[in-house]
């Protein structure tokens, strides 16, 4: 009974070793199953990171002697046309962006009226010469028949004194002889001869005084002669002016460029100062906003490389032109009040003028205002 005991429990007792047996196994080949991470992945992280590193060094290496900035644009010069004088428009010339040369007529307005004021100068020019011709005659005469005068009015005086010598003489015999010899009508008219010779003398001398005024006569005519040359130089400036005024009714271009901002059609009556368009000059410039920080090396005469957002397939270089002496804000209409108390630093922006050297197509000239990115190599 005691033998067959034992066998049972050997029994179950080799069922559970071999189930630690099997599971030992299994445990075993568990283990060999999952393989342990290997050094591959950190070597190629570590390759990345190397790459970067060089990749960083590189760039700052070649870009450590550039500045660059997004805000810049294109900057020419643009002259607003307007007439000089007022009228319709009779004649138009030009079109919408339209090339046009220096002198080139754009618009004429009716000239009717400025002719009519030149007609009107020319023959007050016309006037004025005929009356100084004639003041011009009046004093050549003047300088012959004034001393003319002058040697008449002393013959009349020595005339004068002689009749009154012969008067006084003839009265003095006439009261010296006998009164048997002679008669009171005698007397009488000896009498009235002396006064006669006498008013006859006073009156010549007086005419001598007015004939003796010889040069301030020829200066008088004179001074007419430069009144009528006064009013000859202001009629010839007045038929200037109205020539100028006719010439203003022909509007020319100023320089060479392109009309943009078109706003005159034909008969349009304009005012004089009013804005017909604006022709914008072909000789463009760049005006880049570099930040504060970025000026430190950069000086006039530092070569630019340019992109052009609007053609990414031009190349254009220049040279920095000048530095403008102040940043952008402080040349604003509303310029920063930083003494209020609320004061926050801002990086300022300073306007840098780039002349454009190398690139510029005149079939394909640049427009006002375009982005454009400049790469300033600085020392």
């Amino acid at each position: 009974m005691a033998e067959n005991n034992k066998k049972p429990d050997d029994a179950s007792r080799q069922d559970e070793e071999k189930k630690e047996n099997k599971q030992g196994e299994e445990g075993k080949n568990g283990d060999n199953g999952r393989k342990r991470p290997g050094k591959k992945p950190l070597i190629i992280l570590g390759i990345v990171v190397i790459v970067m590193v060089i990749v960083a060094l590189v760039w700052w290496f070649m870009t450590r002697n550039e500045e660059t900035t997004d805000d810049a644009f294109t900057e020419g010069d643009a002259v607003t046309v307007a007439p000089k004088v007022a009228g319709y428009v009779r004649d138009l010339r030009v079109k919408d962006n339209q090339l046009v040369k220096k002198g080139d007529l754009l618009v004429v307005i009716d000239p009717r009226d400025a002719l009519a004021q030149r007609d009107q100068a020319r023959a007050q020019v016309g006037l004025a010469e005929s009356q100084l011709h004639q003041a011009q005659a009046q004093l050549a005469l003047a300088k012959v028949q004034y001393p003319a005068q002058r040697d008449q009015a002393q013959a009349q005086v020595l005339k004068a004194e002689a009749d009154l010598a012969n008067a006084r003489a003839e009265y003095k015999r006439q009261r010296g002889v006998d009164p048997r010899a002679t008669s009171q009508q005698n007397i009488d008219t000896a009498s009235a001869q002396l006064r006669s010779a006498e008013a006859g003398l006073a009156n010549a001398k007086a005419q001598l005084e007015v004939a003796e005024q010889v040069k301030l006569q020829i200066r008088q005519q004179e001074t007419n002669v430069e009144a009528r040359q006064r009013q000859v130089e202001q009629a010839r400036a007045q038929l200037q002016t109205a020539e100028l005024n006719l010439s203003y009714t022909e509007v020319r271009a100023p320089f060479d460029g392109y009309v943009t901002k078109r706003n005159v059609q034909l008969g349009t009556l304009v005012q004089a100062g009013s804005s017909l368009f604006s022709v914008v000059s072909p000789n463009i410039w760049v005006v880049a906003n570099f930040k504060e920080s970025q000026l430190e090396r950069m000086r006039p005469g530092n070569k630019v490389t340019l992109s052009v957002d609007a053609f990414p397939d031009m190349e254009l270089e220049g040279h920095v032109d000048s530095i403008q002496q102040g940043s952008g804000s402080r040349f604003s209409a509303f310029p920063a009040e930083n003494a209020t108390g609320n004061f926050v630093k801002i990086v300022q922006r300073v306007p840098v003028k780039i002349v454009i050297d190398k690139g510029l197509s005149a079939d394909r000239p640049l427009p006002l205002g375009l982005s454009v990115e400049p790469k300033v190599t600085v020392e």
